[in-house]
């Protein structure tokens, strides 16, 4: 088993590279680090977190728009105000990087993803806006970039601390001194909290959408 953290953080700047593949690279150097925590927070983003206090502030409360389902247009905005916008309108998102991934590559940009509201959530709102229509969440593609941005941007600083510390090139291991050089490196929270800060600057890449011939194969798939 060798890991290389230059490598690592070349990848978070590929967008051929998909978290899906960078992740577990990612976990495999946090072990060989003895960074604990670290590999704990990547193996959750991962696999995804069972509990929302578990999860990280990027991944939660994040803003969508109230839609209805009419029987003549389709999906249209919901007839809401804004305390109904503020109070039914988010969604937390707990799946793995690797769902959150396909679903950004399958929508084009400017188009979003639609979540159901839940049952009783969609009960009280058709109540109070007197209308028995399917309610549902659309979240904007941006939503879901920013989120994986993010993750990104987390393991591109944290592979930057590292190298900062010396510890470049490829490693079958790493020494008792190595690792203590990079002791303090071991806080995921640190890093996630900067890369929220500087997501919009960071030099990681976007999810690429899917061209029209990969969408077409997807559906038939």
């Amino acid at each position: 088993m060798s890991a290389s953290v230059n490598h690592l953080e070349q990848r978070t700047q590929d967008p051929s590279e998909v978290l899906d593949q960078i992740l577990p690279s990612a976990i495999t150097l946090a072990m060989m680090l003895r960074h604990r925590k670290m590999a704990a927070w990547l193996r959750a983003e991962y696999d995804g977190y069972q509990d929302r206090d578990q999860a990280p502030p990027y991944r939660r409360d994040l803003p969508g728009h109230i839609v209805a389902r009419s029987p003549q247009y389709g999906w249209i905005p919901a007839p809401v105000n804004e305390q109904q916008k503020q109070a039914f309108g988010h969604l937390d998102l707990l799946d793995g990087t690797k769902a959150m991934e396909q679903i950004c590559i399958a929508i084009k940009k400017g188009d979003g993803n639609r979540v159901s509201l839940a049952r009783e959530d969609m009960i009280v709102l058709q109540q109070q806006i007197n209308l028995s229509a399917e309610l549902a969440i659309n979240l904007s593609r941006d939503v879901y970039a920013r989120l994986l941005r993010t993750v990104r941007g987390t393991v591109y600083l944290w592979a930057q601390a590292v190298m900062a510390q010396g510890l470049s090139g490829d490693h079958n291991h790493y020494s008792p001194e190595e690792r203590a050089k990079v002791a303090d490196l071991d806080d995921p929270q640190r890093f996630w909290r900067q890369a929220m800060e500087q997501v919009d600057t960071l030099p990681v890449a976007d999810v690429k959408p899917a061209g029209f011939l990969e969408r077409m194969f997807r559906r038939a798939g």
